[in-house]
């Protein structure tokens, strides 16, 4: 299990406009249909094999659930299939319908979204206020998955820092600056 850090893209930066096909209802989605309305926008890199996402899929359901209606969410995977076919539409079809995911769940086939976001690892969360500026890009939590080699450690799953940055853009405030980076596998780019 290869362990990657997000890249901590500039805060203010401005979230890219995409619009890539739902691999549950077959309906193209783009940011703004995502984000209409609301405080603001979660974009998470997530995909289907990745033990760190395997780690926190349930919290990324919950989380769902829990701003539904407050802040647009959506989940991209933009791993190569070609090489990781267990990360192909179908399979993030029946882990959105397994988790019973909320949102949105994009198939970025040619990984042009994954770049615009400077997206380097699964998971990567990008949290933008109303006006589509980064708030926050970092760790979901402290919680780390159990390694076969060693690491990781035993803290609970809670989603509290991603939670938190949500809880302050819903509240119109900035989340804290002082964010520590995503921890996950690499996004698995094409050759």
């Amino acid at each position: 299990m290869s362990k990657t850090e997000s890249m901590m893209v500039e805060l203010g930066t401005v979230a890219p406009a995409f619009e890539l096909q739902d691999v549950v209802t077959g309906k193209a989605v783009g940011r703004d249909d995502v984000a209409a309305d609301m405080a603001g926008l979660l974009v998470m890199f997530i995909c289907v094999h990745c033990p760190y996402v395997k780690h926190v899929e349930e919290e990324l359901a919950r989380i769902g659930v829990d701003y539904e209606g407050k802040i647009g969410i959506v989940a991209i995977s933009s791993n190569d299939v070609e090489a990781y076919p267990q990360d192909g539409p179908a399979e993030m079809k029946a882990q959105a319908e397994r988790l019973g995911f909320r949102f949105p769940y994009l198939f970025d086939e040619m990984q042009e979204v994954a770049r615009e976001y400077e997206a380097a690892c699964t998971p990567d969360f990008f949290l933008f206020d109303a006006e589509m500026k980064l708030v926050y890009r970092g760790q979901l939590d402290d919680s780390r998955p159990r390694r076969p080699s060693g690491g990781g450690n035993d803290i609970p799953v809670t989603g509290k820092d991603l939670r938190k940055a949500m809880d302050e853009v819903i509240a119109g405030k900035r989340p804290d600056m002082n964010q520590r980076s995503s921890i996950g596998c690499n996004i698995k780019w094409k050759s």
